[in-house]
């Protein structure tokens, strides 16, 4: 087990590496629009996830884990370069403009890492050239092999992860972000997902129960320009989710495919097990944002809310002690301290435009040490205004201001009365202070993420 030291710096707490320790290497299971709750270990009473549960068990779980846009472009470019989309410039689906040797894999590999990205990719062309082993593929359920046979994605997936652990150098520590394509839909195909045969006795004589504000009632309760027929988010719950029987099949393919995953990540830690370096490399299972199962009467994500925005998050550390293996954490962590967790963990400092914070002193050093309670969430307009809006929020434990730049409007949550979210406070009598306040700290972390 690796040596480690706690320096303080600015009065806070940081895990580095003792200087004559082994680097730890670095796994990164990722999957897609697989939302914080869509676990058993998280308490959800139907998806099978055994082995990702198990890993919760023996490492940490923080339950209040946030993606700071919530699409996959933009939040696969703030994993990479530990920034908000403000500062690395990704607004959709494009290249990030941060430079390479900024991101964590540019900077594991620089110093002396063996680096792999296995599957989906979502920010430009797939920069081959970055990478010791670099597989890139995404969008569909089913890959054309070159003899005319098909592979499921997630099969692909675990193929190619096991082939990069297999083949890696022994002498050098390695860096693996293996990035699923599921539970993303496949868009363009009328079932949207599609899991493999082996999966359709899973859920099979479940009756998959329907959120409570997943009626019409509650959808014409959102702001005027999203409770509309044009919004991208209804569009795209007509697809899935507008008749019973629709619903029942798409979210029973939904856990299937999330099953896959789960499945794929036993393998790959058993294969760490195998090799005998689980026990010096760090694992981390998270998502690229969370996703609508209906409530509000949409799908997808982009939006501010819960279901959108909050992602799990799972830490298997080496470093912690067995005394605080299966604890869970509720500090309001971000997808953007992912970056600068895993420099921390090489023992490589991170960029000074590296926006994130190490998460590993909230279970290596003192759980109760000083770290934020609020954080600003941003997500641009894409295509046009009726097709999905631009949306902005500063998020807090106890409450949520949305701004809806677009559109100049605004709205104001109560989430420990009301964490569904359905009852809009801003145009309440009583609230000028509030909204007052909150606009001013709104504004002022807004600043601070460019």
């Amino acid at each position: 087990m690796s040596r480690f030291i706690f320096i303080l710096v600015f009065g806070i707490a940081k895990c580095v590496l003792a200087a004559d320790s082994k680097p730890l290497n670095i796994v990164v299971l990722y999957a897609d629009d697989w939302r914080h709750d869509t676990l058993g270990t998280a308490g959800h009473p139907i998806v099978r996830t055994p082995n990702i549960d198990n890993l919760a068990r023996v490492g940490i779980r923080f339950t209040h884990n946030y993606v700071t846009t919530a699409i996959c472009g933009v939040s696969r470019a703030s994993l990479l370069t530990g920034q908000w989309m403000s500062r690395h410039g990704n607004r959709a689906f494009a290249m990030f403009e941060t430079p390479w040797a900024e991101t964590y894999p540019g900077l594991l590999r620089a110093n002396g890492y063996f680096v792999g990205h296995v599957g989906k990719w979502h920010n430009g062309e797939f920069p081959q050239e970055q990478f010791d082993f670099g597989r890139s593929y995404m969008g569909t359920h089913w890959l054309k092999q070159p003899d005319g046979s098909q592979i499921h994605i997630t099969q692909q997936n675990e193929n190619d992860a096991i082939e990069f652990l297999r083949t890696r150098p022994a002498h050098k520590p390695f860096c693996l972000t293996l990035a699923f394509f599921a539970t993303h839909a496949e868009d363009s195909n009328p079932l949207q997902f599609l899991p493999q045969p082996g999966s359709m006795e899973y859920y099979k004589d479940h009756v998959i129960p329907v959120p409570r504000t997943g009626s019409d009632a509650y959808f014409r309760r959102l702001p005027p320009f999203i409770a509309n027929e044009k919004n991208e988010g209804r569009h795209r719950w007509h697809w899935r989710f507008d008749t019973s029987e629709k619903y029942q099949t798409m979210m029973k393919n939904y856990y299937r495919l999330a099953t896959e995953v789960d499945a794929v990540c036993g393998r790959v830690l058993d294969e760490l097990r195998q090799q005998d370096v689980l026990d010096h490399t760090l694992v981390i299972f998270t998502t690229d944002n969370g996703y609508y199962h209906g409530e509000h009467g949409l799908a997808d994500k982009w939006y501010p809310h819960e279901e959108s925005i909050r992602t799990p998050l799972i830490v298997l550390d080496p470093r912690l002690p067995q005394a605080n293996h299966g604890q869970t954490n509720d500090a309001l962590t971000l997808n953007v301290d992912l970056a600068p967790t895993l420099l921390a963990a090489a023992g490589i400092a991170a960029p000074p435009r590296m926006q994130g914070q190490d998460i590993a002193p909230l279970y290596l050093g003192n759980p109760q040490m000083a770290w934020r309670t609020e954080f600003f969430y941003e997500h641009p307009t894409v295509k046009n205004i009726d097709f999905i809006p631009s949306s902005e929020a500063l998020v807090r434990r106890d409450i949520k201001y949305l701004f809806w730049p677009d559109f100049q409007y605004e709205e104001l949550f109560n989430l420990k009365t009301d964490p569904e979210e359905t009852n809009d406070l801003a145009r309440s009598a009583g609230q000028a202070s509030t909204l007052s306040a909150l606009r001013a700290r709104f504004a002022e972390l807004k600043q601070a993420v460019r």
